[in-house]
């Protein structure tokens, strides 16, 4: 593993054990606003972590809000009883991102807990198709993760499912932001290189909705770098 992806590796793992902490502080809990919830995480990140940048904003949803997309600014709400809760953070350690987003369900609904499954397997299943094909594009790779959405059950909730990663910031394209992102229809193969010809990185994020019963779920981490990572989805967390 060369310096930048054990950089980013690192990012991702301190990442993930602020949302461990987040869960193990039962910082998330029925009757706090999605706000609350964002600065208290806020506040343990710069405590614990020493974070004081995230990249983009810091995304708390629960119950209908988790239907939306990440552009989407819906009135908030508080977390209920029962609540699919999902959190999306990209804090920035030292001068490289992370991007790491999980969801966890606030009691014992079978339904909700089958989705955090489905949308961690769909993970795994994207990371496999890019380690097996090297030409993969952008398009190819929605597409596929669209389709276990609709084998599963759930409907995919946006109309991206990632972008790249990197040193802050990262790589963009204003004149064409579509093309740095895994979009339906996008033939940008993932492993083509930086304009600079440096090796690209990306962040997967799946995100399946059931519209009926009006909840989702979101997972995301990086997609291009292999590491070691202890299981914390379907956290079924105490009802308080």
């Amino acid at each position: 593993m060369g310096p930048v992806e054990q950089a980013l590796a690192d990012a991702q793992r301190r990442a993930q054990d602020l949302f461990s902490e987040v869960v193990e502080s039962g910082l998330i809990r029925p009757g706090i606003l999605e706000s609350e919830l964002s600065a208290e995480i806020y506040t343990l990140a710069e405590r614990r972590f020493g974070v004081r940048r995230h990249w983009h904003k810091r995304v708390v949803r629960c119950g209908s809000n988790t239907l939306l997309p990440y552009h989407a600014d819906p009135p908030e709400r508080r977390l209920g009883d029962d609540d699919a809760v999902y959190l999306d953070f990209g804090p920035v350690f030292g001068e490289w991102e992370a991007d790491f987003g999980r969801t966890y369900v606030l009691g014992s609904d079978a339904h909700k807990h089958r989705l955090v499954r489905d949308i961690e397997e769909a993970f795994r299943r994207g990371k496999e198709l890019y380690g097996s094909e090297p030409d993969l594009t952008t398009g190819a790779l929605y597409d596929f993760v669209n389709d276990l959405a609709r084998e599963a059950g759930w409907e995919f909730g946006a109309p991206t499912a990632g972008h790249p990663i990197g040193h802050f910031p990262h790589e963009r394209s204003p004149d064409d932001p579509g093309r740095l992102s895994i979009r339906h229809g996008n033939l940008l193969r993932l492993r083509e290189p930086d304009d600079a010809g440096q090796r690209r990185h990306w962040i997967l994020e799946i995100h399946f909705v059931d519209r009926v019963h009006s909840f989702g779920g979101f997972f995301e981490e990086l997609l291009t770098i292999d590491f070691a990572r202890a299981s914390d989805g379907d956290e079924s967390l105490p009802l308080l």
